[in-house]
């Protein structure tokens, strides 16, 4: 969550004398004004203007173009810019200094420009974020949020301890709250140690991983490190206040509190009365568009009447109008292009151009030790703490120390509160252009080591928690995402979640994503058909009415949600993968792509879909099922068409070890609570190495247990162990019982070599089936069994 500094009073009584021209000169006419000397069109303050801004992005685009390969955003192209027009380097040319900025003007007429765009960007970011995100955040998360904020103010407690003992006889200036050394040192700690969601998520969006889990996890721990960074902030602000004056202190917080209940049960139900009043489909009025925009404004003024930065006003104002369409969407559609292409880049420009590192070397050295120490030493307390949680929990290595370097970015709104104090005269110059410095570093090395560690491709949905069935708490929802692609895959489908036995204790959670392939249009859709009522379009009406009927006959004991998304076919993995991410389900049901006759031929064969459960196997955050259906499943178990005591749904399961085996156990052992469900268990052993223990034996041994007793389900399971020497001999085995069932359940057991199988992976011709899926879906095989071939989640932790 972004925040705006806090203003203070830091110049006395002093009379300052402000000479203006009346009327002030604004345009001119041209460079026909005086031929002489054409410069003189800069004596106005709208061609100035317009040069600063040229000047501005021309020496910002030159920077990038070199910096650009190396992996440097923009935004450090755009403060290299303000050190190259600032007083560093051009700035220290008399000739150029006194075109650019005369004295009449100086950087006010930019700086006045560019402070209001950042307003708008501040009232967008504000716009964008749901604040309830902070209470629905992992307790990780929490925890990560308020350690990233507290380790680095405690290391700049004990730095201020150690510079506060001064040698020998020199004067040590005492702590005070109300100004000087101390309360500078005081805003250097806070500064850099607080945690900006809105350059965590700038850092995201530019290295594409923002819909990564690990993306996930930093923004979740941003928004409760930003809200516990604003309380510090206005907690010290309330503190100087009050050992100033009390009562000051008590209207200025009472305003404040005023602010936010006008916010809360005023101007938040008046955008909802407005999205009321808007129709479905229809655009926001713009006179609503307009109304919120001055009221955006007239949040700054208010905010900055009792002195606090205008920029908290428009930031607060924007939390409190609704995100995503259509109210939100539309101001973020209207104003963000302008705001963040030219009013950010002009912002960050004119902020750096007021640091002179020539400034470091004439002011005191201890204050610029202090500085440089606080910089280091905050980065590594703040790394240090996001680095060591999450590799001690789940995290592998290089992901942990990813995550631990965005926790630790800065960006454009450190640079705002330095710039903002600088203004005011609390920050020297000595201090803001040592902090600059740091942002700058910061800015351009965390981008390039995070691309280094992270590969955005690979990893992008890489799971860091155990969604899987074998991990699923007992008594809790189980969440399944079932993709479908044509007609045929929804009869079995839905029969396949009957068998998986909802019950009030642990219903299922049914996301239905119909996929289609983008043809005939440039832009992807994705459609929420929970958003769109009982207006459905009738190529998706067939597929929406079948999962909500398998809703309506499992009443309370399980929840439906359809999508549909359309997208090329190389890109339909990232719908599936992304909405898995989004949903937090533990099992993706996918179809296989061949269709079979009636005669038991192959009907049709589709290479998308196979492509799509290849990419998917290979990239999904949580376990995969693949059904290749053969007709058996079509209409076979229903919660209305059975009778409790008729076992007619028959279930085989061939387990050889290994965790993919273990998840597809565990989801028949599921199924096997239903009375109407029989459920048969092979497990093929190695017949010469039945006394060899090892943890993943131990493991087989342990999922099996309750299996080999019979204490599951209500006496219908049946355990049978063959022991073979090869893999030839247990296809015999497969085979030879095929035809005995309904449906059959293997593990993927992906790069698993082992006795039970070693001949046979010549043979196989689809690996994502692994050995034994592919054994038991050959044209060869004479049978009509379903089969379930389970890949349990990609869950591991890697150095």
């Amino acid at each position: 969550m972004d925040k705006a500094p806090l203003l203070g009073d830091n110049f006395g009584n002093r009379t300052l004398k402000v000479c203006i021209n009346l009327p002030p000169r604004v345009n001119s006419a041209g460079i026909w004004e005086d031929t002489s000397s054409p410069s003189a069109i800069l004596k106005y303050s709208l061609p100035l203007l317009q040069l600063h801004i040229i000047l501005i992005f021309f020496v910002t685009r030159i920077v990038y173009f070199f910096l650009k390969p190396l992996g440097i955003p923009l935004f450090t192209s755009q403060m290299l810019a303000g050190i190259i027009l600032g007083p560093a380097i051009l700035g220290r040319i008399d000739g150029i200094k006194a075109i650019l900025f005369p004295p009449r003007f100086g950087l006010e007429i930019i700086d006045t420009a560019s402070v209001f765009g950042f307003v708008i960007f501040l009232f967008l970011m504000g716009v964008k974020i749901d604040v309830k995100v902070a209470f629905k955040t992992t307790k990780s998360a929490k925890v990560i949020g308020i350690v990233s904020l507290l380790s680095p103010i405690i290391v700049g407690a004990i730095l201020n301890k150690v510079f506060k003992k001064c040698p020998g006889n020199l004067h040590c200036i005492p702590y005070d709250l109300r100004g000087g050394k101390k309360f500078e040192r005081l805003l250097e700690t806070t500064f850099e140690s607080i945690t900006s969601l809105s350059v965590i998520a700038w850092l995201l969006s530019e290295i594409k991983i923002i819909n990564s889990e690990l993306g996930r996890l930093a923004l979740s721990s941003a928004v409760v490190g930003d809200i516990c960074s604003i309380s510090l902030i206005m907690a010290i602000s309330f503190y100087r206040y009050w050992i100033r004056s009390h009562m000051v202190a008590i209207i200025y917080t009472g305003a404040m509190v005023l602010f936010m209940i006008l916010l809360l049960f005023v101007l938040r139900p008046f955008m909802f009365w407005i999205i009321r009043r808007t129709p479905e489909g229809k655009p926001v009025k713009d006179a609503y568009i307009f109304a919120i925009m001055l009221l955006a404004f007239g949040s700054a003024l208010y905010t900055y009447r009792f002195q606090r930065s205008p920029l908290l006003g428009a930031f607060l104002f924007g939390l409190a109008v609704p995100d995503g369409p259509p109210l939100g969407s539309a101001l973020v559609d209207k104003f963000e292009c302008f705001a963040s292409g030219v009013f950010v880049a002009l912002y960050t420009t004119t902020c750096t151009m007021r640091a002179d590192p020539r400034t470091i070397l004439s002011s005191d050295k201890k204050n610029v030790k202090f500085s440089a120490y606080v910089v280091v030493m905050t980065f590594l307390a703040k790394f240090i703490a996001c680095l060591i949680p999450q590799y001690w929990t789940t995290m592998p290595l290089n992901d942990s120390l990813a995550f631990a370097l965005i926790m630790t970015s800065k960006g454009l709104v450190e640079l705002s509160y330095f710039s903002t104090y600088k203004d005011l005269k609390i920050i020297t110059d000595a201090t803001f252009s040592i902090m600059t410095v740091g942002i700058l570093v910061n800015s351009a090395i965390v981008p390039m080591l995070v691309r280094y560690l992270y590969d955005s491709v690979s990893r992008k949905y890489a799971g860091y928690q155990q969604r899987n069935i074998m991990h699923l708490k007992p008594n809790s929802e189980l969440k399944i995402l079932a993709c479908v692609h044509r007609p045929e895959n929804v009869a079995p489908f839905i029969s396949l979640l009957n068998a998986t036995c909802p019950t009030k204790e642990s219903p299922n959670v049914v996301y239905a994503l119909h996929l289609i392939e983008l043809i005939g249009r440039d832009s992807p859709v994705f459609i929420d058909h929970q958003k769109q009522e009982h207006r459905v379009h009738s190529f998706f009406e067939n597929f929406i009415l079948a999962f909500y009927q398998y809703e309506q006959n499992n009443w309370g004991l399980v929840t439906v949600n359809a999508f549909t998304a359309i997208s090329p076919a190389n890109l339909m993995h990232e719908d599936v993968c992304t909405m898995a991410l989004d949903k937090q389900t533990c099992l993706i049901l996918l179809p296989f792509h061949r269709k079979w006759s009636i005669d038991g031929s192959v009907e049709v064969e589709n290479n998308v879909i196979r492509n799509l459960n290849c990419s998917v196997l290979d990239r999904s955050p949580c376990s995969i099922a693949i059904l290749v259906d053969r007709g058996s499943l079509d209409h076979r178990i229903t919660r209305t068409s059975l009778k409790p005591s008729r076992q007619s749904y028959c279930i085989g399961m061939i387990f050889i070890g290994g965790k993919d085996d273990r998840e597809a156990l565990t989801l028949a052992k599921r199924m096997a609570k239903d009375p109407r469900v029989s459920l048969t268990v092979i497990n093929l052993v190695d017949e010469d190495s039945r006394e060899v223990i090892d943890w993943d034996t131990m493991l087989n041994a342990e999922v099996l247990k309750d299996i080999k007793r019979n204490e599951v389900g209500k006496g219908n399971i049946m355990y049978i162990e063959e022991a073979v020497k090869d893999g030839p001999q247990s296809a015999l085995i497969v085979r030879s019982i095929a035809a005995a069932f309904d449906l059959i359940i293997v593990g993927r057991r992906r790069g698993v070599d082992s006795v039970q199988t070693s001949g046979l992976s010549e043979w196989s011709e689809f690996s994502e089936l692994g050995i034994m899926g592919d054994l038991l879906a050959s044209v060869d095989l004479d049978t009509r069994a379903s089969v379930l071939i389970v890949q349990q989640q990609n869950y591991c932790r890697c150095t």
